[in-house]
């Protein structure tokens, strides 16, 4: 029954194979980078060496996808295109998934929705074309081909024109495009890729296929999607836990990004967007990574197909693991300890910010004078004298914003941040390295020290806690009440105690002793919400790592306090042991290094 006809009984139809390819495209392809997404998984199940994509007009005009792949024979091109028909399973376990693809849906929805023309060759057969339009199919015929596949599909989306409506510009849409690819490049490095934008005969993307082992392979590859930078300035993760094994690489935090496009993350090597895994990348990062900056990251996590469930969206971009807290242990508890590892590393691109900024000036045009063109002797002996002076010259003092130490001994200048030379304007340590100089903040690198001091004392000692005079009642849901009480014990090891109170409520009998003035009611909703949303908290460790850094940034090291040569040099021998030194707490770097280089350069040497 409906507004329009009250009094008709709706009949129950079933709709035709056209219609219903039309639907499932609308959950498998959204737009053009999804179509590229599904066929290079084809080609990559196929087991293609080399894959070659052609684009034009962002994919709304053509997408052409070209493998080396296995090959189908004439009988197999019909069954291709039908719903629901695959290579990669057998239907008698659906978490058994090794293959991108098991659904069949792909080559069907894509036929329903554009034209699509299927041309394949198998070893030891001949090559034979189909082609589909608007659900319609034509004959198998004869072809000429090499071994593998070329799926070619034009006008998408002509059978659904409301869709089109839908996609943004060609030049998004053709970045969306080359995105995938990337992705899918970075998943396997093994593998050829091309990308060329056919109507404008361009090629916007290649990677080689990579020699070697595993690691090295992925390392280079990544170079080659990633650039050269992210890998010099990333550090290597491998850890396991459980039967899952976590791989990739994650950068220093000062080499971080405005948003999180550099975020790449991978199940049993497939591309996935999962908000669990995020918020694990995230935890990773924090105390170490400035407002509003993201973190960098490629991470591979392996484990038994069981364990996760993919057949969660028909994209297949999202993922379930069965046991999500091991998941997301073993990527936080990787990260962190892979940062704290790091040491005092700070990023290279710091240094070359730097020196960006540090340009010589023009040189001035020539102009003629009738000055004498060749100084006189005593003139020179007095510019000579200026410019290195054995010592003090008469009149002259030292500078208020400038100190000056003993030359120090060859051996610190061969550690890592060097040996202490001067402090400037009581704020700045300039230290000598064997390849270069280092600029220190000491107020920024101290209250780091101070900051990780005040937390390995409150993890040795425990939070101390301030027990409430009247426990604060929190009213709740039954089931959020069941769901806070379940990590009451991580709570409680950092300092909020609470207990059932009958009902959905919950009592607040502790509060942290540093944290003042907690609204623990807003918190544990807070808490309640990032565990509905992520499967885990960390606001109440957050809060007290940011009243930790706030005592370290009052007890550090001042700026405008003179150093003596020991205490700058004591500085820098701890910042080279204390792990996260390369970053304030608010993680902005608290050194750079420039190379000798790169400061001749500067003067032109």
């Amino acid at each position: 029954m409906n507004d329009h006809a009250p009094n008709m009984r709706p009949v129950i139809r079933q709709l035709d194979e056209a219609a219903a390819n039309r639907i499932a495209a609308g959950e498998v392809v959204e737009r053009p980078a999804s179509a590229v997404k599904e066929l290079v998984e084809n080609a990559l199940d196929a087991g293609a060496r080399r894959i070659d994509v052609a684009i034009a007009r962002g994919g709304k005009a053509l997408i052409r996808v070209s493998d080396d792949g296995c090959g189908m024979t004439a009988e197999d091109l019909p069954l291709a295109l039908s719903r629901h028909a695959t290579s990669k399973i057998d239907g008698s376990d659906l978490l058994d998934i090794r293959s991108f693809g098991f659904r069949g849906e792909a080559l069907p929805s894509l036929g329903a929705v554009g034209r699509l023309t299927l041309t394949s060759r198998a070893p030891g057969f001949e090559a034979a074309q189909i082609s589909v339009a608007a659900g319609r199919l034509s004959p198998v015929r004869p072809a000429a081909g090499n071994r593998g596949t070329v799926v070619e599909l034009r006008d998408l989306f002509f059978a659904t024109p409301a869709r089109l409506k839908f996609l943004r510009s060609e030049r998004a849409e053709t970045q969306a495009v080359a995105e995938v690819i990337r992705r899918l490049a970075m998943a396997e490095p093994f593998v050829g890729f091309t990308l060329t934008d056919e109507e404008e005969g361009r090629l916007l993307f290649r990677a080689d296929a990579e020699q070697g082992e595993l690691f090295g392979a992925l390392q280079t590859r990544l170079a080659r999607v990633m650039g050269h930078e992210f890998i010099e300035n990333a550090l290597p993760i491998d850890a396991e836990r459980d039967g899952l094994g976590l791989t990739g690489f994650a950068a220093l935090p000062t080499y971080s990004r405005g948003a999180a496009v550099a975020q790449h993350l991978f199940v049993n090597g497939r591309p996935v967007r999962d908000k669990l895994l995020t918020g694990a990348l995230r935890a990773g990062y924090m105390d170490v990574l400035a407002q509003g900056r993201h973190p960098a990251a490629v991470l591979y996590l392996a484990c038994d197909p069981h364990s996760v469930d993919v057949n969660v969206h028909p994209a297949k971009a999202e993922v379930r693991f069965r046991e999500p807290d091991i998941a997301r242990g073993l990527v936080v508890s990787a990260l962190r300890h892979a940062l704290a590892g790091a040491g005092h590393r700070s990023s290279s691109t710091v240094g070359t910010a730097a020196l960006a900024v540090a340009r010589p000036e023009p040189a001035r045009p020539y102009q003629a004078s009738s000055a004498p063109a060749r100084p006189s002797a005593a003139a020179l002996a007095t510019g000579l004298a200026l410019q290195a002076p054995a010592f003090p010259a008469p009149g002259f003092a030292e500078a208020p914003t400038a100190r000056v130490e003993p030359e120090p001994e060859a051996a610190a200048e061969d550690a890592p941040l060097g040996a202490a030379r001067a402090q400037l304007h009581e704020n700045w340590i300039i230290a000598q390295t064997a390849t270069g100089i280092v600029i220190v903040d000491q107020h920024a690198a101290h209250e780091r020290l101070v900051y990780e001091r005040l937390k390995a004392q409150a993890e040795a000692n425990g939070i101390a806690t301030q027990a409430l005079l009247v426990p604060e009642i929190v009213e709740l849901s039954d089931a959020d009440a069941q769901r806070i009480l379940s990590i009451a014990d991580d709570l409680a090891r950092l300092g909020l105690v609470i207990e059932p109170f009958g009902g959905g409520a919950v009592a607040v009998r502790e509060v942290p002793a540093l944290v003042r003035r907690l609204d623990a009611a807003r918190l544990i909703r807070d808490i309640l919400d990032d565990l509905a949303d992520q499967g885990a908290s960390d606001r109440l460790q957050a809060r007290v790592d940011a009243v930790l850094s706030s005592m370290a940034c009052h007890g550090s090291v001042r700026s405008g306090r003179r150093m003596s040569g020991d205490e700058m040099n004591a500085l820098l021998r701890e910042m080279e042991r204390t792990p996260k030194s390369g970053q304030c707490n608010h993680g902005r770097p608290t050194w750079i290094e420039l190379k000798l280089g790169d400061i001749e350069r500067l003067f032109g040497r």
